[in-house]
């Protein structure tokens, strides 16, 4: 299966006062299309910063991120924010949620933009929300809803576009055990039966066990699995 998101020589620093604190050195990448991939790594590593350079919300300093074949590394500012919002559907530790806004309007917010009439992005809303089973609370409010129920809205939120890649940022760290069974679970299938691409953060080696394959990343650098054991997250 061909790569969907290839990273080439990437590093990415950032500077503190006079000094360059370097945070990810030459990294090569390749993610296949319809995987579901586990970054692991000890805190500081870099994987947050890594998924950030793959959807659009950083910079690389040197090297090339190519995503479903648009070279990223390469668009404007106003260019990267286009593509960002039809490419890239994002998944939060903490849901990210507008308190105000019903479950249904919140899954509505990244269509707003689109031009889709009405009833089209109505259509699309109810689809996203029963694909994550929560069709009967799409008119509560976040404040009504679980933890784990949350945080299903915000992944039909982030599918209901229907993005290239979907980017999860912690997405089961603050769910008890059970709700994050539940969005593991629907992680899987957003992958294996959607075909959904997903790069998942996460210090959960339980959460990783559910992914299609891991990479791990030790100061800035991809090291191979038997170089980091998962007694080092435990």
């Amino acid at each position: 299966m061909a790569a969907i998101v290839e990273i080439v020589e990437v590093s990415k620093s950032y500077r503190r006062g006079s000094y360059l604190l370097p945070v990810l050195t030459n990294i090569n990448l390749a993610i296949e299309a319809g995987d579901f991939l586990a970054l692991m790594g000890p805190s500081g590593s870099g994987k947050t910063t890594l998924l950030n350079l793959i959807a659009g919300l950083d910079q690389a300093d040197e090297g090339a991120i190519r995503v479903g074949g648009v070279e990223i590394t390469s668009l404007s500012e106003g260019d990267l924010a286009a593509w960002r919002a039809g490419n890239v559907g994002f998944i939060f530790q903490f849901y990210n949620l507008i308190p105000v806004l019903t479950a249904f309007e919140n899954v509505e917010l990244p269509l707003m933009l689109s031009g889709l009439a009405k009833k089209e992005r109505r259509e699309h809303v109810a689809m996203a929300l029963g694909l994550v089973n929560l069709q009967d609370r799409t008119d509560h409010y976040p404040g009504q809803l679980s933890g784990g129920q949350q945080q299903r809205v915000a992944i039909a939120r982030a599918v209901v576009t229907d993005p290239t890649i979907l980017v999860a940022d912690e997405p089961t760290g603050d769910l008890d055990r059970g709700s994050a069974v539940e969005v593991l679970d629907l992680m899987e299938r957003l992958s294996t039966g959607l075909g959904k691409t997903i790069i998942m953060v996460t210090h959960d080696p339980r959460a990783a066990r559910r992914a299609r394959s891991m990479r791990y990343l030790d100061k800035g650098v991809l090291a191979d699995a038997p170089q980091i054991t998962f007694s080092e997250y435990l």
